[in-house]
C-alpha cells in the first residue's frame, strides 16, 4: 500500500514538473516567435513521450509492488504455519515431560513406601537383637559361674593328679614339651634329608652331565713340568768351566742373573733354583747359550744375559697372545699381557698355570653354553681367575686377592674381579659366574694326571683326614680310600643313630674344607652297621 501511494505521488511530481516546463517553452515560445513555436512543438511532443515513458514506468513499478505484496502475504503465511507447528510440538513435549514427572512422582512413593516398610523391619530387629544381648549377658555371667566351679574342680584334680604321679605340673609340662621337641626335630630332620637327598640326586644328575660332557670335549696333555730346572751339559769338565778360576764365574753368574746354581754328582747336568720361574728360564737359556758359545767369563754372562731377557720378553709376550688368541679375548689391557704370558713359566702341583687358564676359560664356557650363560663373559673370568699367581713371588698375600686388585685397577668388570677374588674362598661368591669359575678351576685342576704332589705331603694329607675323623664322638674306625678323595668313617650304631650319622658326615666335610687343601674334592661316608649275633646250644 506504502509502494503504490509513493508511486502516485511521483507520477503527480512529474506531471507538475512537466506542466511547469510546457509553460516555461510557451512563455519562451512567446518571447522568441515562430522558431521558438517549432521548438516548443518538439519540446511538447519529446515532454508527451516523457510522460508515457514516466507512465510506463509507474505502471511497471505498480506491478512489482503487487508482487512483493504477494510473496510478502505468502512468507507470513508460511510463518504463521510453522508457528503453529512449533506451539503443537511444544504442546506434545510438555505432555510427555508432564508423563514423566507424574512416573517419577509414583516411582519416589514407592520408594518412599519401601523404605518406610524397612525402617519398621530394622526397628523390630533391634529389638529382638537387644533381647538377644540381654540373653547373651545372662548366659555369660552363668559360663562364668560355671567356669570358676570347674576352675576349682580342675585344681583339686591336678592335685589329686600330681599326688598319684610324683610330678608337678610344671615338670610335667616340660617333659611333655622336651618330647614333643624331639619328636619335631626328629621328623624335621627326617624331611630335610628326603628333601636334601631328592635335590641332591637331580643336582648332581645335571652337575654330572655338564661336568662329564666338559671335560669330554677338552682334550688336554697330562703336567708332568717341575719347579727345578735341569741344564744338560756335554761333560763333566763343563762343570769346572761354570765354577769357573775360584768360583768366579758361577758367582757373577748368580749374581746377574739371581739364580741359585747347584752343582753336584749328578753326571752331566746342572741345576738351576729360584723362586721366580721367568727369572729361572732366563738363566736358563743365559746358561745354554754360554755352554753353546764355550767362552764363559763375566763380561760374556752379561753380554748374554741381557740378551736372553730380551728373547724371555719376546716369548712372554707372543705366549700370552696364543693364549689370548685361543680362548678367544681381543681386548685385554696391554698392562696384563705380559703379566698373564708370564704365567707361562710357573707352575702349580706340576700343572702349568697358562695351560691350567686356558683349560678352565674352555670348560667355562661349554657349561656356560649348557646354563644359557654368556659364554665369551664366563671364559674370561676363568682364564683371569689365576692371574695373581704371576706376582705372588712379588706381593704378599693370596693370589686370588693379588689378581683381583690387579684386574680392578686395569678396568675388568666387577664381575670378572668377583669371580677372581671368590675362586678359593677368600671372598663368598656371590654370582653364577663366580660359582662357574670355582667349577672349572675344580675340573682343570682334579682331572686325573693334572697335578702332582710330593708323597710327603700326600701322606700328612691322608693322616689328617683320618685324624679329622677319629676325633668325633662314636666313630670307630677310618680309612682315607681312592688316593684321599674318600674317607670311609665306620661308627658304633648303639651310640650313633642314622639321623645323627647325617649330621656326622657333614660336620667332618665342613672341618676338612676348612683345615685342609686339596684339588677336587672328598667324600665323607659314614657307615652304620647294626649285628644281632645269638649262639645256638
Amino acid at each position: 500500500m506504502f509502494g503504490i501511494a509513493a508511486v502516485e505521488v511521483l507520477i503527480l511530481v512529474a506531471l507538475v514538473l512537466l506542466i511547469v516546463m510546457v509553460g516555461l517553452m510557451l512563455f519562451r515560445r512567446r518571447q522568441s516567435g515562430i522558431a521558438a513555436t517549432r521548438a516548443g512543438s518538439e519540446i511538447m511532443a519529446g515532454a508527451q513521450r516523457d510522460a508515457e515513458q514516466i507512465r510506463a514506468d509507474a505502471e511497471h513499478l505498480r506491478s512489482d509492488a503487487d508482487t512483493y505484496q504477494r510473496d510478502t502475504r505468502g512468507r507470513a503465511d508460511r510463518l504463521l504455519r510453522e508457528a503453529q507447528q512449533a506451539r503443537s510440538e511444544a504442546d506434545d513435549e510438555a505432555r510427555t515431560q508432564r508423563g514423566q514427572l507424574r512416573d517419577t512422582r509414583l516411582d519416589l512413593d514407592r520408594r518412599e513406601q519401601r523404605l518406610t516398610e524397612r525402617e519398621s523391619r530394622l526397628d523390630d530387629e533391634s529389638r529382638t537383637l537387644h533381647e538377644r544381648a540381654q540373653r547373651l549377658d545372662q548366659l555369660e555371667s552363668e559360663v562364668a559361674s560355671r567356669s570358676d566351679e570347674l576352675a576349682i574342680a580342675d585344681a583339686a584334680r591336678i592335685l589329686e593328679l600330681e599326688r598319684i604321679g610324683g610330678l608337678t605340673q610344671d615338670q610335667a609340662k616340660a617333659e611333655l614339651l622336651a618330647a614333643t621337641e624331639h619328636d619335631a626335630k626328629r621328623q624335621a630332620v627326617l624331611i630335610t634329608r628326603d628333601i636334601e637327598n631328592e635335590a641332591r640326586r637331580e643336582a648332581e644328575e645335571r652337575a654330572r652331565n655338564i661336568v662329564v660332557g666338559a671335560i669330554q670335549r677338552v682334550a688336554s696333555d697330562q703336567t708332568s713340568e717341575s719347579v727345578v730346572t735341569a741344564v744338560h751339559l756335554p761333560g763333566d769338565d763343563m762343570k769346572g768351566r761354570i765354577i769357573g778360576r775360584e768360583g768366579r764365574n758361577i758367582r757373577s753368574f748368580e749374581q746377574v742373573t739371581g739364580v741359585n746354581v747347584l752343582i753336584d754328582d749328578t753326571p752331566e747336568s746342572v741345576l738351576l733354583s729360584s723362586f721366580d720361574p721367568v727369572r729361572r728360564e732366563t738363566a736358563r737359556i743365559t746358561l745354554v747359550e754360554l755352554i753353546t758359545d764355550g767362552r764363559i767369563h763375566p763380561a760374556r754372562i752379561e753380554e748374554i744375559h741381557e740378551r736372553s731377557k730380551s728373547k724371555i720378553a719376546d716369548r712372554v709376550t707372543r705366549a700370552a697372545e696364543d693364549a689370548l688368541a685361543e680362548v678367544g679375548i681381543s681386548d685385554l689391557h696391554p698392562e696384563l699381557v705380559p703379566v698373564v704370558g708370564a704365567l707361562r713359566y710357573r707352575t702349580s702341583y706340576g700343572q702349568n698355570v697358562l695351560k691350567h687358564l686356558i683349560e678352565s676359560a674352555h670348560i667355562a664356557g661349554l657349561m656356560a653354553a649348557e646354563l644359557h650363560l654368556d659364554v665369551a663373559f664366563c671364559k674370561r673370568a676363568a682364564f683371569l681367575h689365576d692371574i695373581g699367581k704371576a706376582l705372588t713371588h712379588e706381593v704378599e698375600g693370596s693370589h686370588a686377592l693379588i689378581g683381583a686388585d690387579l684386574a680392578r685397577k686395569y678396568g675388568e668388570h666387577p664381575d670378572i674381579v668377583h669371580a677372581i677374588e671368590a675362586h678359593h674362598n677368600e671372598v663368598e661368591p656371590q654370582t653364577v659366574e663366580a660359582v662357574l669359575t670355582q667349577a672349572a678351576d675344580a675340573i682343570s685342576g682334579g682331572r686325573p694326571g693334572a697335578r702332582r704332589e710330593s708323597l710327603e705331603t700326600y701322606v700328612k694329607r691322608l693322616e689328617r683326614l683320618e685324624e679329622i675323623a677319629l676325633a668325633h664322638d662314636g666313630v670307630e674306625k677310618v680309612f682315607a680310600m681312592q688316593a684321599g678323595r674318600e674317607v670311609r668313617v665306620m661308627v658304633a650304631p648303639d651310640v650313633v643313630d642314622d639321623i645323627e650319622a647325617q649330621v656326622l658326615a657333614r660336620d667332618i666335610a665342613k672341618q676338612v674344607e676348612e683345615e685342609l687343601s686339596y684339588p677336587g674334592q672328598i667324600r665323607v661316608s659314614v657307615i652304620r652297621e647294626s649285628r644281632a649275633v645269638e649262639t645256638a646250644r
